[in-house]
């Protein structure tokens, strides 16, 4: 009997998926209803204190997705520079701080000043072109839809998050994800 219980215990220790770490503390506001937030094909958009940092799922789209906007945006990563990004599961950074904050190790990456990824609709809207460039890849790596994930502060101000609804709504995403918690918790 203790064989089993050892091997069970092994079994969820090794197939159980790590807590990522927000890259602020954001109060997420209360539901009633329950559905599960997929464990691939996701991008989280995390919206807070006048902030937005993104992040999406899997290690082979981070790398994909990190030299597509490199392209775009005519910085050249090292292939060190792809493999660090492709463990960081969100970041906040304008791409003229992306390479700053990929040299960093995870406990200074904590203290660097992320001012949040430029959303702003009439000069620098990097936002749209992370979300249009992790659609893409995502369908050329997996053949499937990207889902999208709002996560923000119960408290934050409603046009911080229309301005992330209007972003998805101009790339035709119509279906999208609220992170909240249970009521009562």
């Amino acid at each position: 009997m203790c064989d089993v219980a050892f091997l069970l215990l092994t079994f969820f220790i090794l197939t159980a998926k790590l807590r990522v770490e927000d890259p602020l503390h954001v109060d997420i506001p209360a539901s009633s209803i329950t559905q599960v937030v997929p464990d691939d094909n996701l991008a989280t958009i995390t919206v807070g204190q006048g902030k937005i940092f993104f992040g999406v799922e899997g290690t082979d789209i981070r790398k994909a997705l990190l030299e597509e906007m490199g392209k775009k945006y005519n910085i050249p990563f090292s292939q060190e520079e792809i493999n660090r990004f492709a463990v960081i599961p969100t970041f906040g950074v304008p791409m003229g701080s992306l390479k700053q904050f990929i040299a960093l190790d995870e406990e200074q990456r904590k203290t660097f000043p992320s001012p949040g990824i430029p959303n702003d609709t009439t000069n620098n809207n990097e936002l749209v072109n992370w979300i249009h460039e992790a659609r893409l890849v995502n369908a050329n790596l997996h053949n499937k839809d990207l889902r999208v994930a709002i996560k923000g502060n119960a408290p934050e101000e409603y046009p911080a998050y229309k301005k992330v609804v209007d972003i998805l709504q101009q790339q035709g995403v119509n279906k999208f994800s609220l992170i909240t918690t249970l009521k009562g918790q």
